[in-house]
């Protein structure tokens, strides 16, 4: 599919975009919230600035993809591949990690807050100055990461093999994180 055709299908109310590949491609300062992007390949695709806020993004892979100031609050990122990934000064607040592959991932300056990082592969990613106040996540995980000046507050642990371990109920308004 070309990016023409998918902007016209989602403006048309289709948000179901689901197995595509996307590689490489150029999608900056695009509003796509909501759409559900499960298992595509959107490795090295420029997603810069864009709106995927509420989207599914589960399984699928963002290897190299560019997500610099990307809104991604609360996005299923179940399972993705984020190895490589420029996700530095993207919003993630309440987004949901568990499982995800974020290793040689820069998350610095992102705003992590309240999300689910249980079960994440995280050895190499770049956390400085990344906002985890509120997430759930393994400690031990964190450790493989750099976390220098990273907000570690009120962290919830997640048990290993257990991604519902993070179970307590805060509500995040997603239009707050900004």
């Amino acid at each position: 599919m070309n990016i023409q055709t998918l902007l016209h299908e989602y403006n048309q109310g289709d948000r179901n975009f689901s197995d595509l590949s996307l590689k490489g491609r150029s999608l900056p300062n695009t509003v796509l919230s909501g759409s559900d992007f499960s298992r595509c390949d959107l490795s090295s695709a420029d997603f810069s600035r864009a709106d995927l806020s509420r989207a599914n993004l589960a399984f699928a892979n963002l290897t190299d993809a560019d997500l610099i100031e990307t809104d991604l609050s609360g996005t299923d990122l179940k399972g993705v591949n984020l190895i490589g990934a420029d996700l530095s000064g993207a919003s993630l607040v309440g987004a949901n990690l568990s499982g995800a592959d974020i290793r040689a991932a820069n998350f610095e300056s992102a705003d992590l807050s309240g999300a689910n990082l249980a079960e994440v592969v995280a050895s190499g990613a770049n956390l400085s100055k990344a906002n985890l106040t509120g997430a759930c996540v393994d400690r031990r995980q964190l450790e493989e990461a750099d976390c220098d000046g990273a907000i570690l507050e009120n962290l919830e642990e997640a048990a290993v093999s257990n991604e519902t371990a993070c179970t307590s109920t805060s509500w995040v308004s997603w239009g707050a994180h900004r």
